[in-house]
């Protein structure tokens, strides 16, 4: 483990998936920048390391959520979280990247100064606060707030008799054997806790407010594991990504131009899965179209086999109350109950709930533009790692881990100190998420928003995304500044009263 320095070159906030995958590209693209990585946790591997419930597992393909210059080995394509979170330490420790975590360490301020060219960061650790100093902050924190999870305000809570659990807080040694169990909720996390727990012994009864769509997979990539016997791990690993970016990009774009029919193609394969089951076709027939939200994937189909074997039922209600044996949906019925599970999603927290200022001044990110969906107007030397909603987090975040280290040598080879990006006056906002799930839309306030054109706009598209991040102009709408050269505060003075300003002057 490292120690906290008094200055880095660069100062990389969060150790999981991007987190290391910054690390690998810093070491690749910047070998002369002395970096550090930052981790609030105990542990690296972020989602991987703090989610412990039972089951609990990606629901992307390892050969898209793993790192393009390592390999996965696993015989799963659809990998437990364990499997994960090995794969992250392994390479972590195979570059020597966990040399330069410094766990237990969490950003609380990030100040920058015009006339130092620099970043002042104010750390909590576990022997108080500290500030250090770098030239540049990555931010790889994810969009999770690892401390709270989101539960509605349900009625009747205290009177319940049994245990109430969230998901992101599983008690360690929790015992579900023979207990009867609800598990509130439709989306991954639901999916994914309803077999785990019925092969663990439980009685469960899956309390949907509304359908998902719902996609089976093989568990196994057959032709993945073909590939490796005849051309090694590397050269397979390469294929495989390829066949699977390319595979689900075009089913992303068949259910965005044909969602009736799309709609149909996933219904019909759900309802396969259930012949002969008499479960009705309501509870897998959602009230939006395929893509609004994310999409469910259950390896070898193990959320229908647990509903056809008869260990799971599955309901589709609102909640009136909790009662004291369970819980009374609105159409009357009472679901008995030892334990209910809340898998009702998560909460946002932009840039890990730490504080940015330029020049004293806070930055509101929600107010902000995000430029090639990293960098955010008016913000030097600084950069927010956020992924795809529409296929697997890591293949968004290299992209943008390797413009940012393009961005950093322009910077140290061409003489500045310091740029950032300028926005147009005369763009349309649009949400920088695009999705209508619950979590998503609970917090699009405090997260950047991006324009109506390129580079503002981020594409759900990987393959486009990839071929225009290698030829990018790093000084297309960037302003630089030499060292020593303070720019005045009105060009970096993009705040909303200052947005809501300029539209006015803009509108007269």
């Amino acid at each position: 483990m490292a120690q906290l320095k008094d200055h880095y070159d660069v100062l990389v906030v969060g150790a999981g998936l991007s987190g290391i995958n910054a690390g690998y590209r810093l070491q690749t693209m910047c070998p002369d920048k002395d970096y550090a990585i930052i981790e609030a946790r105990s542990a690296l591997g972020g989602t991987w390391d703090l989610f412990r419930y039972p089951g609990i597992r990606s629901d992307s393909d390892m050969y898209t959520l793993g790192f393009s210059f390592e390999p996965w080995t696993g015989d799963k394509s659809i990998a437990d979280g364990a499997d994960i979170l090995a794969y992250l330490e392994d390479t972590a420790h195979k570059y020597g990247i966990d040399e330069r975590i410094v766990y237990e360490t969490k950003l609380v301020e990030a100040a920058w100064s015009s006339a130092d060219a620099r970043w002042t960061l104010t750390l909590q650790t576990p022997d108080g606060s500290c500030t250090v100093t770098a030239d540049y902050t990555y931010l790889c924190s994810g969009y999770y707030n690892y401390d709270q999870g989101y539960t509605p305000d349900f009625d009747g809570t205290d009177d319940f008799t049994g245990q109430i659990v969230h998901p992101q807080f599983w008690p360690e040694g929790l015992d579900a054997i023979g207990k009867r169990v609800v598990v509130i909720g439709s989306g991954a996390t639901a999916m994914t806790l309803v077999p785990a727990l019925a092969d663990g012994g439980a009685q469960v009864t899956m309390l949907q407010r509304s359908p998902t769509y719902v996609i089976s997979l093989p568990a196994e990539d057959a032709v993945a594991l073909a590939l490796r016997r005849r051309l090694g791990p590397q050269r397979a690993y390469d294929i495989t990504r390829w066949k699977n970016v390319l595979t689900s990009l075009a089913f992303y774009q068949f259910c965005q131009r044909a969602p009736k029919a799309a709609s149909r193609v996933i219904r019909k394969g759900v309802m396969a899965q259930l012949k002969d089951t008499g479960i009705d076709e309501r509870h897998f027939t959602p009230r939006y179209k395929p893509w609004d939200q994310r999409l469910c994937v259950v390896p070898g189909g193990d959320i229908f086999k647990a509903l056809r074997s008869g260990d799971v039922q599955i309901v589709t209600d609102t909640i009136d109350r909790f009662v004291p044996e369970g819980v009374r949906t609105t159409s009357g019925q009472v679901l008995p109950a030892d334990i209910v599970i809340t898998a009702t999603g998560l909460n946002m927290l932009a840039a890990g709930g730490a504080t940015i200022t330029v020049d004293d001044k806070e930055v509101d990110l929600g107010s902000r533009y995000i430029y090639r969906g990293l960098m955010l107007e008016g913000v030097p030397n600084a950069a927010m790692c956020i992924g795809y909603t529409n296929a697997s987090w890591t293949l968004r975040s290299d992209l943008s881990t390797r413009y940012f280290c393009k961005f950093i040598n322009h910077v140290s080879e061409s003489g500045y100190a310091y740029g950032y990006p300028t926005a147009h006056r005369t763009m349309a906002a649009h949400p920088a998420l695009d999705l209508t799930s619950g979590y998503v839309q609970r917090s699009l306030a405090d997260f950047p928003k991006q324009g109506d054109r390129r580079p503002w706009f981020l594409r759900q598209n990987y393959v486009l995304d990839r071929r225009d991040t290698r030829a990018a102009d790093v000084t297309q709408d960037m302003t630089f500044a030499s060292p020593h050269e303070v720019l005045p505060r009105a060009s970096l003075d993009t705040s909303r009263a200052s947005r809501k300003a300029q539209d006015e002057d803009l509108a007269g």
